[in-house]
């Protein structure tokens, strides 16, 4: 029997999980409840999955016993406080929120288990990078079935909670870079004389292709790399010269920020 799962919060990275989980058949549609203060939000998953939409954020646990945790950072402190009271033993709590740790939010959650994920946008195309973390009174079973929901998405990965900063760097916000990367690819074949949406598509389909032959055949980038650039070929003077500007030393640093910047955001909750 398909589980009975909740979102409080109904924003684009929950409507992506529930169409992955409805599409790998976890989770049947009206098994699943979703609350949101946008009234119109709640309205469009419901007309849109099939879901159950409500407004009460009490009317999720209520109804669930998984129930994902979907705000904003910023807003965790007054929703869980509105919710205080509600959450029993049963509830499997999964927290999706960047930056906020399981220490923080046990205070508010007992005695409910609690599971820390770091998924990315592009679950929304279930081609996400997700890590999963157990919390207070989680057990192994409880982590790896979040895995496996994170897993109808995209790729999941069961890891520490002190390793989820790393992941926010990584997965977490590389996703930006890589549309940077894709603009600029695309910015230099309009440059050569590409028309822009035929330079676009190119940059687009080449990151995937590149991407694919990663995952597909378990080389190491730097092996696939060299079969692309031949002696004194036109990659290998690309190559020379993204090297001059110093481009893998800055992708480092920006994987750096991002899970120092993690790690700092965490620290203040906790």
């Amino acid at each position: 029997m398909a589980e009975t799962v909740g979102f409080i919060g109904g924003g684009a990275m929950a409507e992506a999980l529930l169409k992955g989980f409805i599409a790998q058949g976890l989770v049947e549609p009206g098994q699943a409840v979703v609350s949101d203060i946008d009234a119109e939000r709640v309205s469009y998953l419901a007309r849109t999955l099939g879901v159950q939409a409500v407004r009460d954020n009490k009317e999720v646990p209520a109804r669930a016993d998984i129930v994902f945790l979907a705000v904003k950072p910023q807003a965790a402190a007054a929703v869980l406080a509105g919710l205080q009271g509600t959450w029993e033993a049963r509830h499997l709590v999964v927290s999706i929120m960047a930056g906020v740790p399981t220490s923080y939010l046990a205070g508010f959650l007992n005695p409910a288990r609690l599971v820390r994920v770091m998924p990315n946008t592009p679950c929304l195309v279930q081609a996400g990078a997700a890590g999963v973390a157990a919390g207070p009174g989680a057990t192994q079973a409880d982590v790896e079935k979040v895995a496996e929901f994170l897993g109808a998405v995209g790729k999941a990965f069961i890891l520490n909670e002190g390793l989820l900063d790393a992941v926010t760097g990584l997965s977490g916000s590389a996703p930006a870079y890589v549309y940077m990367f894709i603009e600029a690819l695309a910015d230099g074949g309009v440059l050569a004389g590409l028309p822009r949406s035929v330079a676009q598509t190119l940059a687009a389909q080449t990151v995937l292709g590149a991407a694919k032959m990663v995952l597909e055949t378990g080389e190491h980038p730097g092996n696939l790399k060299d079969r692309v650039a031949s002696p004194a070929g036109t990659t290998i003077a690309g190559i020379a010269a993204l090297e001059a500007g110093g481009f893998r030393g800055l992708v480092l640093q920006a994987v750096q920020a991002g899970a120092e910047r993690s790690a700092e955001l965490g620290a203040a909750r906790k």
